[in-house]
């Protein structure tokens, strides 16, 4: 299990980010966290996967645990050799190299080259795009396919825990549901996952457990269809509002009134 207890963050000395965030995520489960831009959702994975030093980010208070040991201060090399790996927001592959070498780099740091090899053959499976694409350039792949080579990057190293930024973002809707359905096979393997989205509808129609943030805090958290069915998550990350379902634009709803309601 992942949990996160009570954990502040601040970059650069002076901005605070996270406030006292709390989420756990079982074995074998998958956990979306949900939140608008801003709300401390990428300081949370950095804060996992050891990359806060690089945006002079710094755990002030709390803890961070898996499987019990403690990740805070472990270097990103380390925590991936404990089972965690992370696919970044915007995909972030290796233009210049072909899916094949993207895919050798998500392996380097196993010594056991039976074991990537194994890994290889089940990331063939789940993305027969990429077992048709396995010598083009990846900088030439569609969006789509770029996403499927990133997921299949992080899985080379048999991770335990996949974490996921954004996976949806900037995907046409069919694309969308494909990476959903992938996600799914993925935890059915075996391997528990902590979904970030804005997508509510797709990350929650998944997931065991949901969490939303604001402001660096969990202003609610629960089973994800009482989420689902919550008429403020409906306002907020569906764009529904009122009895007759009518569209509202999230940017012409008040944060403070957000933030009073889900408060009280």
């Amino acid at each position: 299990m992942l949990e996160l207890a009570n954990v502040e963050v601040v970059y650069n000395e002076v901005i605070l980010v996270l406030r006292g965030l709390s989420i756990r995520v079982p074995d074998g489960q998958i956990v979306a966290l949900l939140g608008a831009n801003g709300a401390g959702k990428t300081t949370t994975l950095r804060a996992v996967t050891g990359l806060l030093d690089v945006h002079d980010g710094t755990i002030t208070k709390g803890s961070i645990t898996y499987d019990g040991v403690a990740l805070n201060g472990k270097k990103p090399s380390e925590i991936v050799s404990s089972g965690i790996t992370q696919v970044m927001e915007g995909r972030r592959v290796f233009g210049e190299l072909t899916v094949d070498e993207n895919l050798i780099c998500g392996g380097i740091s196993v010594k056991d080259k039976s074991v990537t090899a194994a890994a290889y053959e089940r990331v063939m499976e789940l993305f027969p795009r990429l077992k048709e694409r396995r010598k083009q350039v990846s900088g030439y792949l569609s969006g789509g396919e770029q996403q499927m080579l990133a997921i299949g990057r992080a899985l080379m190293s048999e991770p335990k825990l996949l974490v996921l930024d954004e996976p949806s973002l900037g995907l046409a809707p069919k694309l969308v549901e494909q990476i959903r359905d992938i996600v799914v096979d993925i935890n059915k393997l075996g391997t528990s996952v902590l979904l970030i989205e804005q997508n509510a509808m797709m990350a929650l129609s998944i997931a065991n457990y949901g969490y939303i943030m604001e402001t660096g805090k969990i202003v609610m958290d629960g089973d994800p269809r009482k989420l689902l069915a919550d008429d403020d998550v409906k306002e907020f990350y569906l764009g529904l509002h009122g009895e007759e379902g009518a569209k509202k634009s999230f940017k012409d709803v008040k944060h403070y009134k957000r933030r009073k309601r889900w408060l009280s």
